[in-house]
Formats: structure tokens, sequence, C-alpha cells
């Protein structure tokens, strides 16, 4: 599994910022790369579980789970 311990939580919401939730994964990948996010985030939201994301809280809690 890929370590992604330079990206930080805060960092991945700012890329999502103006996503509706509940949101799938997929949004999650289409709005960050929207608001231009960096490779290493874009590859930490590929990695992410197929899931719904009902909050920033949830999102947050998957970014932890990959580092």
């Amino acid at each position: 599994m890929a370590r992604y311990s330079d990206v930080s939580a805060a960092e991945v919401q700012q890329f999502l910022h103006g996503i509706d939730y509940p949101a799938r994964k997929d949004d999650l990948i289409k709005k960050a790369r929207d608001n231009g996010a960096s490779d290493d985030v874009m590859k930490l939201l590929r990695d992410f579980p197929d899931q719904d994301f009902s909050s920033p809280v949830d999102v947050s809690k998957a970014v932890s789970g990959l580092r």
C-alpha cells in the first residue's frame, strides 16, 4: 500500500472546496481535479475506498486510514 505522509487531511479538504455531500469517490476526484489538486492529492484520492462520503469528517478518516 502506498504511503501518503506528506499529504494532510487539511490539504485534501482545500482541494474539495465547494463539493456537495454526500459524495462518491469519483465526485471527490473530479472536484479535486477541477480545483487544481497536486499529483500527490490525486493519487491519495484514487486510493480511497469506493464508498459514499457524507461529510468532510469521512474524508479525513479516509486520509488517516491511508497514512
